[in-house]
């Protein structure tokens, strides 16, 4: 086959558009990828390893006589850390994208399904559950900062309508968010725990009729508003030394009105 001008030019060649002088003087704040999906492998606490699918965004902040970033890099640098995907990584991955970039400030946002295998009450029975969990991590200079946001879904039978009705009470599903930072690494399972522990009931994938019997009965043995949602989580999370910082929501999707309830929770 003749070759072409084309086929001979190396990168080197090729000029670089984007590492040219701008000189409308603006300095950008965040520039980089984002929507990126990305497989990546997340801890367990007993050691092993998650196998999901990441979508991710990674930044950095762009000096105002530099006309645009290197997006291939911010590329490059994701697929050099998927394994053991916690705050050490994070971390890693922040300085990673400020010395490659040449950057003063690093930003990353990653968020996965996390699915973990449980046991029906009675029957025993096993099946997944999936929790939304999501890292939001920044660095400026050497300061990092890594938030870990992990929501359940759960069931909440209400306290008010149990205490007035004859007969039952109503329940709904609701959601909790956790937002935390700590000083060092917190399973994923432990926080899970905590928020399903506060409400009425945990929720199944997988229920028989035995199973669905004891849900039920927990529920309504352990009636709870969102604001005794948020107050539970944020009582359990006190006796988590490591953790610096936190908000905790919770959302009831109400089966008998046309409106949600919902609560929230920060430290101070």
């Amino acid at each position: 086959m003749r070759e072409t001008a084309t086929d001979k030019t190396s990168s080197e060649q090729l000029e670089d558009t984007q590492s040219k002088t701008d000189t409308r003087g603006v300095h950008i704040d965040k520039v980089g990828v984002r929507g990126m999906r990305f497989p990546i492998e997340v801890p367990r606490r007993d050691g092993s390893q998650l196998g999901t699918v990441a979508t991710v965004g990674l930044f950095v902040d762009l000096p105002k006589e530099v006309r645009g970033t290197h997006m291939s890099r911010f590329v490059e640098i994701m697929k050099e850390h998927t394994t053991d995907f916690g705050s050490d990584q994070i971390t890693r991955i922040l300085k990673n994208l400020q010395q490659r970039l040449t950057a003063r400030t690093a930003h990353l946002d990653v968020a996965f399904p996390f699915f973990l295998q449980k046991k029906a009450p009675v029957s025993g029975i096993e099946s997944p559950m999936d929790y939304n969990v999501r890292f939001v991590a920044s660095a400026i200079e050497d300061e990092i900062d890594v938030i870990t946001s992990v929501s359940a879904h759960v069931t909440t039978l209400c306290p008010c309508s149990k205490a007035i009705s004859r007969h039952g009470a109503h329940n709904q599903r609701g959601e909790i968010t956790l937002q935390v930072r700590s000083r060092s690494a917190i399973a994923l399972e432990d926080l899970i725990h905590i928020m399903e522990q506060s409400a009425s009931s945990e929720l199944f994938a997988l229920l028989k009729r035995t199973d669905e019997k004891a849900v039920t009965e927990r529920a309504y043995e352990n009636p709870v508003f969102v604001e005794d949602v948020v107050r539970n989580v944020a009582v359990r999370l006190k006796e988590l030394p490591q953790i610096t910082w936190y908000q905790v929501e919770a959302e009831n999707f109400e089966s008998i009105h046309s409106h949600n309830a919902y609560a929230c929770v920060q430290s101070g």
